[in-house]
């Protein structure tokens, strides 16, 4: 059996199907992790949604930004006005099925086995695996209860910036998600930083990486995810970075987890744009 991390989709289907006939994928026997933001802004979103839970268990996939907005979107109508992608995905036939599959879909994927890591963007400094676990799994049971409206209702925003374990309610629910799907910066006092988005050369030393940061916890868990197209692939520090754009025009990668392989790419077939 292999194993095959994925950098974000948003509809790019068409690239990943390539992408799996590269790598020989099959589902009866291989497993395929996928970073999240699986819709959004690329051509296939509803098709996407289809085919990855259509892979069933050879599929692992983690939430996004991206796919928690679709979620707001489909539970909390109103709110928000959908993007024409997200909106096919609304009024397909299956439109339930897959907004409940999706729901259920955690914030933080680990294998114990392999001592690996999966989130979309990454794990807060200072949390260890066992702690960010824990607080990815109290966001998963409000999607996941009758009502998860009442935290998608109020999940959109930026504050606070700082984690505090007295932290309740929303508040600490959107900190938990914002730094699952949102986080790239991070200030000196481990505060989020949601304005900075570029290449970490194209700033200062007052904002770090989240993964740089020397209060992140020394787990000797390897951290996978993607989320940051301008950062591109990277591999150090028991972090692998998969998002290369592209929906943006770059590449689609993956890199084998369970062997050592170089990373496998295919080009993006749409337009450039960064």
């Amino acid at each position: 059996m292999a194993v095959y991390a994925v950098g974000d989709l948003q509809g790019c289907l068409d690239e990943l199907r390539e992408l799996l006939d590269q790598l020989n994928f099959d589902p009866a026997t291989d497993q395929l992790w996928l970073v999240g933001d699986l819709v959004n802004r690329g051509p296939k979103s509803l098709e996407t949604l289809r085919f990855v839970h259509s892979l069933g268990t050879s599929a692992i996939t983690v939430l996004g930004n991206h796919d928690l907005h679709l979620l707001a979107l489909a539970l909390v109508p109103g709110n928000h006005e959908p993007e024409a992608d997200l909106q096919a995905v609304l009024n397909a036939p299956d439109s339930n099925e897959l907004v409940d599959w999706l729901r259920m879909q955690p914030l933080l994927h680990y294998d114990p086995a392999q001592n690996l890591c999966l989130v979309h963007a990454g794990v807060y400094p200072g949390w260890t695996i066992a702690a960010a676990a824990a607080h990815a799994a109290e966001v998963e049971n409000a999607l996941r209860s009758d009502q998860p409206q009442h935290f998608l209702s109020d999940m959109y925003g930026t504050m606070p910036d700082t984690w505090q374990p007295t932290l309740t309610g929303n508040d600490r629910l959107r900190f938990i998600v914002n730094s699952f799907t949102r986080m790239r910066y991070c200030r000196d006092d481990d505060s989020l930083d949601f304005t900075a988005k570029l290449a970490p050369d194209e700033y200062g030393p007052e904002l770090q990486p989240w993964f740089r940061r020397p209060g992140r916890a020394n787990d000797s868990a390897r951290i996978v995810f993607g989320h940051w197209s301008t950062l591109g692939y990277v591999a150090e520090a028991n972090v692998i970075g998969l998002d290369t754009g592209c929906v943006w025009g770059g590449e689609l990668t993956a890199i084998r987890l369970d062997a050592e392989a170089p990373p496998v790419r295919v080009a993006s077939h749409q337009p450039k744009r960064f």
